[in-house]
Order: structure tokens, then C-alpha cells, then sequence
């Protein structure tokens, strides 16, 4: 069930008009019912230092209730006048100026003060009109009055705090802005134990120096009642303003603890919302920054990835690819389609696209799913290594096992195309060529020209696969696998090679 101001009764008007009317009636009760506590403290609970007759008692009460119009239209008129100048971009929907963002964070600190000022008159008031009848009955109204006024205040702070919570979350969704006063946590802590326990337990104070000064006129019934009330009042308020403090600070800190899981676990797409206005919500503020870097490293990783490989860009990242080259021993698989010049003027572009996107889909994931990665693809034909950046177990065992598997797979899912598989092992030169502004990563040598001849052999034979036969002594169990056959002289090469191809 909603109240009457609540979101239920408030939920169809304007953001603006929603926050002004549930500020404005939040603020009006707090005043009412501080006005209220503070008559009946005075009257019913505090030991005052003269007999307080039903004629002063009438007088007071009369005087509170021709205050109490003007105390509803201050409260309402200032709490409209601290909110509604911070408004104007929730009421233009548009992005709120870093000026305007101050503005409202402000809000709670001018509401505060403007509540002092009243409570400050009100004290006055009071305070001077007891003195007429007794000086040390106005000095106790004054101080009753002032401590009162206090509370008040400071539940309006936290009140509006609240309120405007949402609005803060909207307005630094894009970023805090610079040179903003930043109060603390330990301030805001301060502020609750001054409001829920600091400020009855110096009434209990006030009252026991009294009691010492003049203890004619209290009786030890009148104690005990001033005691319990005050001390009731720490303990139920202290309690709420405490754990207020709390779940203002654990509220953004569990959110904060709850992305941080999910970023852990790769989810980079999580952001926490700014809507505190202490330390705590610069920290949101960074994290979102951060967060925010890391989606960025994190798209630039992939993209990377997808063009230089996986492993390579992670080894890049790491710094320990050798930038200038190095030597190592390698296994390389070509691929190179069988007559794509043919099937592309045969066939629509967009069908072309679809059937080659289908091979490279399988052959991609032959390689990747045996250690392996994709170096580039070169026309109708595609370069993968094992051994380079890092190394590769029984890399030779995984090359062999990628050309059997990849070309059973092409034959039995694509019909429509064929395509030679070489595959050789050898030492070869790894590393980044190119010029400063634009290089990538690949191995030159030996292995990698004659795989190349090996693929163009593999396409005039039956299972389109060729390898080099010495690659079977490493080979383990894959070795029976294949058949070593009669050696060959590819072509640009002045030796003979060991050929070996596929049992099936």
C-alpha cells in the first residue's frame, strides 16, 4: 500500500516534479513532528529549573501553533528552493553540467543548513520568550530547543540524502565531475552517532548538571522518567541513524563486491552505479573507469587475436614474443583451395562468401581443436603453425592429426569444394616483419616453402594430403596413420623429399 506522497501516488509525474514533492513532504514531517517532540520534552520530560505553571505551559503551546504555518512554508519553500535550482537538466532531459552535478550533490548540506537557521530562530524565539517569564526557564527552553533543532537538521540530511539517491545515479552516470567536495565515510559515521547518540546522551548531561545545581525542584520520580525517556530515545534512535550510516555505506560497497565477482570472471560489461556522494562514490566512479579500460583492452585482445591468433596475441601482451625473430622448430599446414576461380564465376558473390566461410569455419576449428593456430589466410588458401610463439607437445603428432582430420571433415560437410592439405616440420624464423606502423606476425624458412610445394602435390593426389615422411618418427601413434611413399622432387627444390600421405 502507498502513502499518499509515496512512489505509488508520485509515480506518473515528472522525475523533477516527483523529487521536489516527496523532499518537500519529508522535510514538512520531520519539522512537524521535531516541533511536536520538542514541546512535549519540554513539558513532560525534561526537570525544568522553576514551577511551571498551566497558564506559561498554554502560552507556549499557543505560540507553537501560530509558528507552525510559517515552519510548513519554510520547510516546503526551502527544500524547493535547494532542490529545484539543481533540476534543470532532469527537467530538459538532457546531461546535467558539471556545475549542476555540484549543485545537487550539495543538496543534502544546504538542506541542513537551512533547517539550523530555522531551528536557530525558533530557539531564539522560545528561548526569549521563557526568559520573560524566567531566566533559567528560557536558557533550558533554549537549550532543549537548539538540541532539538539538531536532530532535526541532521534527519533531514540523511532523509534527503536518501531521496535523492536515484537523481545522483542518474546525473553521474557519465563521470564525477572535477573539483568536487568529497565528504568522507568517517564523516558521515561521525554525523550518525552525533545525530542518534551524541546529541540525547548531552541532553542526559545537561540534565544532570542541573540536577546538581539546583535539586530542590526534581524529584526522583521526575529523574527516572527524564532518564528513561533519554535514554529510550538514544537507544532507538542511535540504533536507526547507525544502521542508516551502515547500509549507506555496505549498499555501494556490495554492489562494488558483486561487478568485481563478474569481471573476474570475464564479464566485462559490468558497471556500478554512482549515486553516493563520499569517498565511496569516487571509488564507483574509478571502478566504472576501469572497467571501462578493460572492456577496451579486452576488444582490442580479441581483435588482435583474430588476426594474428590467439596465442600470439597473448603472448604479445605478455612481452615475450621476440619481436626481432628468432629460431625455432615448427610444424606447418597449408591449405589451398582446389579451383576457386571457377566456383566464383560460376556462383552469386554472396553464395561464394557463404560456401568459403563454411570452409574456413572448419578448417579454423580442425587447427585450433589440435594446438594449433591461424597465421593468415592468403587468397584461397590458409597458413597455420604449431610451435611458434610458445611451444607445442608433439607438435608434429597434432600437424598430422589436423591435415588427416581437417581433410576428412571438408569431404564429408563440403562437397562443393576441394583443396590440397600439405603439411612439413622444420626449424624456421618466427618473428614480427614489416614496418613500425604496421607488422605482423608469421615464419619464414624452409618448412613453410615446402609445405607450400606439398599442397600443390597433395591436389593431384587421391586423398589430397601430403607430408613429409620424416615427421612420422615423432609422430607416436599417429604414425599408423599414414604410409610413407615413394620420395619426390617438388618443384624449386634441388633434393628429393620423403612423402608420406593418409591410409584412408
Amino acid at each position: 500500500m502507498s502513502t499518499p506522497w509515496g512512489p505509488g501516488r508520485t509515480a506518473s509525474l515528472p522525475p523533477a516534479v516527483q523529487v521536489r514533492i516527496r523532499a518537500a513532504l519529508a522535510v514538512l514531517a520531520i519539522n512537524l513532528f521535531g516541533a511536536g517532540g520538542t514541546f512535549l520534552l519540554t513539558i513532560l520530560v525534561v526537570p525544568l529549573p522553576v514551577v511551571y505553571d498551566a497558564n506559561q505551559v498554554w502560552r507556549n503551546a499557543l505560540l507553537l501553533v501560530l509558528l507552525l504555518p510559517g515552519i510548513a512554508l519554510y520547510a516546503v519553500a526551502g527544500a524547493r528552493w535547494a532542490i529545484t535550482n539543481s533540476l534543470g537538466w532532469l527537467v530538459e532531459r538532457r546531461r546535467p553540467f558539471p556545475d549542476e552535478q555540484r549543485n545537487l550533490l550539495s543538496i543534502p548540506r544546504r538542506t541542513f543548513l537551512l533547517h539550523a537557521l530555522a531551528w536557530a530562530a525558533a530557539c531564539a524565539i522560545f528561548g526569549g520568550f521563557n526568559a520573560v517569564y524566567d531566566a533559567r526557564l528560557g536558557f533550558v527552553v533554549a537549550t532543549i530547543t537548539a538540541l532539538s533543532g539538531l536532530v532535526a537538521a541532521s534527519v533531514a540530511y540523511l532523509v534527503t540524502e536518501r531521496l535523492l539517491r536515484p537523481v545522483i545515479r542518474n546525473a553521474l552516470r557519465r563521470g564525477v565531475p572535477e573539483r568536487l567536495r568529497v565528504r568522507t565515510v568517517a564523516a558521515r559515521t561521525l554525523f550518525a552517532w552525533l545525530l542518534g547518540t551524541g546529541v540525547p546522551l548531552l541532553g542526559l548531561a545537561i540534565v544532570g548538571v542541573n540536577t546538581l545545581l539546583d535539586s530542590v525542584l526534581v524529584s526522583v520520580h521526575q529523574l527516572a522518567i527524564t532518564m528513561f525517556v533519554l535514554g529510550l530515545m538514544t537507544l532507538l534512535i542511535g540504533g536507526a541513524t547507525t544502521y542508516l550510516a551502515a547500509r549507506a555505506t555496505s549498499d555501494p560497497v556490495r554492489s562494488l563486491r558483486a561487478s568485481f565477482a563478474a569481471v573476474s570472471h570475464g564479464d566485462f560489461g559490468q558497471t556500478v552505479a554512482v549515486d553516493d556522494a563520499t569517498e565511496i562514490g569516487l571509488l564507483q566512479a574509478s571502478y566504472n573507469t576501469m572497467v571501462t579500460g578493460l572492456r577496451e583492452r579486452e576488444r582490442l585482445r580479441d581483435l588482435f587475436g583474430r588476426h594474428v591468433g590467439g596465442e600470439v596475441a597473448r603472448t604479445a601482451l605478455e612481452g615475450t614474443v621476440q619481436l626481432g625473430g628468432e629460431a625455432r622448430r615448427v610444424a606447418i599446414l597449408f591449405v589451398d583451395i582446389i579451383g576457386v576461380g571457377e566456383i566464383a564465376h560460376d556462383r552469386a558473390p554472396a553464395d561464394v562468401v557463404r560456401l568459403l566461410n563454411r570452409f574456413l569455419e572448419i578448417v579454423v576449428e580442425v587447427v585450433h581443436e589440435h594446438g594449433g593456430w591461424i597465421n593468415k589466410f592468403e587468397d584461397d588458401g590458409v597458413l597455420a603453425i604449431w610451435g611458434a610463439p610458445t611451444e607445442v607437445d608433439a607438435m608434429e603428432a597434432q600437424a598430422l592429426r589436423a591435415a588427416r582430420v581437417m581433410a576428412e571433415r571438408l569431404r564429408a560437410e563440403i562437397t562443393e569444394l576441394d583443396a590440397g592439405i600439405g603439411v612439413s616440420a622444420g626449424t624456421a624464423v618466427a618473428g614480427n616483419v614489416g614496418a613500425a606502423q604496421r607488422y605482423e606476425y608469421t615464419v619464414i624458412g624452409d618448412p613453410v616453402n615446402e609445405a607450400a610445394r606439398l599442397t600443390d602435390l597433395a591436389k593431384q593426389r587421391r586423398g589430397r594430403v601430403a607430408a613429409n615422411a620424416e615427421m612420422l618418427a615423432v609422430a607416436g601413434d599417429e604414425a599408423d596413420h599414414w604410409r610413407e611413399r615413394r620420395p619426390v622432387e617438388l618443384r624449386g627444390r634441388g633434393a628429393t623429399t620423403r612423402l608420406a600421405t593418409p591410409l584412408s
